[in-house]
């Protein structure tokens, strides 16, 4: 959501309520079962599954493969080898007797989904506005009432609820932009949260409420502890507002800035030029811009991340889509949070590619000539994969079906009473498919759901802890959840 702080100073929580929330994250971890023993737990039930999490080498056979690198091309029926969890080849009849086999017959292979803008910790607060808009709604009852109030424990939930949710729909990286950093415990559980959850993550690191909060400071301490590798998947950013102090700091600290920006043409400009923007930051809605911030966008190298449901339905602005393209800016897409609507990419890319068709034929209807072109369904899965792997700085590693890259990849059964018969593959995915067409999942090789289910996951229990974690918040937060109104 767009960056509208009005949060209330919390007391600091006592050195009692913190060992209680560390030992409630503690348990709650094991939900999620860590990988060297998720081998052992599939093979009881499933061999095939304990040979695949076990595989150096896995082939992904038969599949309709979308790579989206045009290098690399698309085929109407190829093999996928994922070797020590890296994309070895993209092509027909691969050989390879030794891997172990998926068989990919009338599936769809794509890249997974990357989502540049999720406020993860809110995955407790899901449809919690069903009509809100931005404001008051949100800002009265997210940003002021209910987010000030949540314990490192709740936000844990938050955050490995929204991820594995995520994963279950197909999206394999998201761009976490965590405003609830109140304590440094509260940013050490969403860490936690991601790493726990197995997904691909950037981390940014955002602003909390109450006296104990250290942002922006703490950053050097998060970045010393959890971000001394680069060969891992949760990477570090910094969420910033207009505030030079702010994107100073991300330039010492060598991280990208993730900005949200409405109506703010003004304050951009001056951030340009006292020299700040840097190539790899991020710019989340982007409404109401004026060219020249959009030219300073595209010439300082920053990407942009559109929540066209939220925008739309949350009372934002007409969504930047058509702007960005007519300033040569291709956008990522994101879903930006649960509490409104849902944050599936299907729901999501179906929301662009409507929109941008409507807006061209309404102007087309008003007389309009040399009107811009429609978007294409592959241009919504370009969005959703590539581009917002360039948004999130992880195209070297995801985003495509490239050899070399990590083998970020989602099968879509294709063979469904609600897709069948299969005309167009990129549109199939984009204007027919939902979530539940998503059969398997693979982060850096390895399997997160196989067969239309998450791999390693207790789901009871985690739905068990994101709810008891819900209703205590709501409960200190004096916030009423309406169920049936």
């Amino acid at each position: 959501m767009c960056d509208q702080a009005h949060e209330s100073p919390k007391p600091v929580a006592s050195r009692r309520a913190f060992l209680q929330s560390s030992a409630a994250l503690a348990a709650a971890g094991a939900a999620v079962v860590p990988g060297g023993a998720r081998a052992q737990g599939a093979a009881a039930g499933d061999a095939e599954l304990a040979r695949l999490v076990g595989a150096r080498r896995i082939l992904i056979k038969g599949g309709l493969v979308l790579s989206v690198d045009r290098q690399v091309g698309d085929f109407a029926r190829a093999d996928v080898l994922v070797e020590d969890g890296k994309i070895k080849q993209v092509q027909p009849d691969i050989a390879a007797s030794d891997a172990a086999l998926i068989d990919a017959g009338n599936r769809i292979v794509i890249p997974g989904f990357v989502d540049t803008h999720s406020h993860s910790y809110q995955g407790i607060l899901r449809n919690i506005l069903t009509n809100g808009v931005l404001n008051p709604d949100y800002n009265r009852d997210i940003q002021t009432g209910l987010t000030p109030v949540y314990r490192p424990e709740e936000a844990y939930a938050g955050v490995l609820i929204t991820a594995l949710g995520l994963m279950d729909m197909g999206t394999t990286t998201i761009v976490d932009i965590s405003q609830v950093s109140h304590t440094p415990e509260h940013s050490d559980a969403c860490i936690q949260a991601l790493k726990d959850s197995g997904i691909r993550a950037v981390y940014a690191y955002y602003r909390g409420a109450g006296p104990a909060t250290q942002y922006p400071r703490d950053i050097t301490r998060i970045q010393r502890t959890y971000f001394n590798s680069r060969d891992q998947l949760i990477t570090l950013a910094l969420g910033t507002n207009i505030d030079a102090k702010l994107y100073t700091l991300a330039r010492e600290v060598g991280v990208p800035a993730v900005l949200h920006i409405n109506n703010l043409s003004a304050q951009l400009l001056e951030l340009g030029r006292a020299g700040l923007l840097r190539p790899g930051d991020e710019y989340i809605h982007c409404t109401h811009l004026n060219d020249e911030a959009w030219r300073l966008i595209r010439d300082s190298g920053g990407h942009i991340s559109l929540s066209v449901e939220i925008e739309m339905a949350m009372g934002q602005g007409l969504p930047a889509i058509q702007d960005a393209l007519d300033h040569g800016v291709r956008p990522s897409l994101s879903s930006d949070h649960g509490a409104t609507v849902a944050q599936d990419f299907f729901s999501v890319m179906r929301a662009v590619f409507t929109l941008q068709h409507l807006q061209l034929f309404q102007r087309a209807f008003a007389g309009e000539q040399n009107l811009p072109r429609r978007l294409s369904p592959r241009d919504m899965l370009e969005f959703a994969t590539i581009e917002g792997a360039r948004c999130a700085n992880l195209e070297s590693r995801t985003g495509s079906l490239t050899p070399g890259k990590d083998a970020d990849i989602v099968l879509l059964a294709a063979d469904r009473i609600s897709t069948w018969p299969l005309s167009n593959a990129p549109g199939t995915v984009v204007n027919l498919m939902n979530p539940s067409h998503v059969e398997t999942v693979l982060i850096a090789g390895k399997v997160k759901k196989w067969r239309g289910n998450l791999v390693g996951v207790d789901q009871a229990r985690v739905m068990r802890m994101a709810q008891e974690a819900r209703d205590a918040l709501v409960r200190r937060a004096g916030f009423q959840v309406n169920l049936l109104g």
